[in-house]
């Protein structure tokens, strides 16, 4: 990967947004994309890029990825200083005690712990019970309620305190792949469209949209405004090359394998059809997976958007979703991103998706 794509993702990843709270990492979108599309913000806070084509009667192409990332927000902070807290998100209450997070105020971060008790002070019968989110707490250091609320207020979100690391190969780990890494391949593909030396016969619209894991909700009001006639998701999907993960239940998905093409009631079969077929003209690797109903992604709302877009998922492999140490290949990436240029390019008829 080229060094500058690499210092996006990192500083995309950096940069904490936890649902309805997605401004810093919509600011790091909207700085990388300015110098190559026409850029705009809604008041939801979605970030568009726009990519204009050439011909007549060009459709109308929507890429998006959402950039809001799991995340917890203080809701009490009791009277000798520690902070209660709620999920944004789907935080699985497993993870949670012990780790080091962020507590992001309007005077700057502050760095937290999730406190729990020692084993030592466990009942032995107590130690395989989980932890439920409400009764857990972040300690800040503060020695009392009227210290705490000094610097923080409630409503304030939280992120975990990890961003992005190198492992061996070309993959990497960090908190909120799921889903800046989509973020990401919309940039890039946005980027790579600009570097062409002639148009595409399309209407470009790159989308970093908010609020999905809530509700779809940048999704939703996104695609209405946009109105487009194709629309590509860019999605994480559960990569399978783990040891605790059943294939036979999500499928035979690897990391560093390519992209992953679902099919299903969600996805237009003549816009799958392209993307397959560009995937083996240009040799680009990929995988496919099978979801059989509506698929909990941006892709499920843009589809139903209006009168009916002709939509479809390009989805990322990534192992531990939803964890702060989300795993994913740096290749997987970047091959999304060619998969989804060539295609574009073959996109001439808004017509040659309607199902016949």
């Amino acid at each position: 990967m080229r060094e500058a794509s690499f210092e996006f993702l990192k500083q995309l990843l950096t940069a904490p947004s936890p649902s309805g709270y997605e401004q810093p990492a919509q600011r790091v979108f909207r700085s990388y994309i300015s110098s190559f599309a026409q850029v705009g913000t809604d008041v939801m806070g979605n970030v568009f890029g726009f990519i204009e084509g050439a011909g007549d009667n060009r459709p109308r192409v929507m890429l998006v990825g959402h950039s809001d990332e799991i995340g917890l927000q203080i809701r009490y902070v009791d009277d000798d200083g520690f902070l209660y807290f709620s999920a944004i998100g789907g935080v699985d209450p497993h993870i949670t005690p012990g780790a080091r997070v962020h507590v992001h105020t309007a005077k700057g971060t502050l760095n937290g712990v999730i406190g729990k008790r020692p084993i030592h002070l466990i009942e032995p019968k107590e130690r395989d019970n989980v932890i439920k989110l409400e009764k857990q707490f972040i300690d800040i250091g503060a020695s009392n309620k009227k210290e705490a609320l000094e610097l923080v207020r409630v409503g304030d979100p939280i992120t975990f305190a990890v961003g992005l690391e190198r492992l061996v190969g070309d993959r990497v780990t960090s908190r909120g792949l799921d889903d800046k890494a989509g973020s990401f391949v919309v940039a890039e593909v946005l980027r790579l469209v600009s570097e062409l030396p002639a148009q595409l016969p399309v209407d470009l619209y790159g989308v970093s949209s908010v609020q999905e894991e809530v509700g779809l909700r940048g999704g939703t009001t996104s695609a209405y405004s946009v109105n487009p006639d194709v629309g590509i998701c860019v999605e994480v999907d559960f990569a399978t090359d783990q040891p605790d993960v059943e294939k036979k239940h999500n499928g035979e998905v690897s990391l560093g394998k390519g992209p992953i093409l679902p099919r299903g009631a969600n996805i237009n079969p003549a816009l799958f059809d392209l993307l397959s077929d560009t995937a083996t003209q240009q040799g680009i690797a990929v995988q496919y997976t099978g979801i059989a109903r509506a698929t909990g992604t941006d892709a499920n709302v843009m589809q139903i958007s209006r009168n009916g877009v002709a939509t479809a998922l390009v989805k990322l492999p990534l192992r531990y979703m939803h964890t702060p140490v989300e795993t994913l290949s740096l290749s997987d990436l970047e091959a999304a991103a060619k998969l989804i240029v060539a295609t574009l390019a073959r996109i001439t008829d808004k017509d040659a998706f309607i199902p016949v």
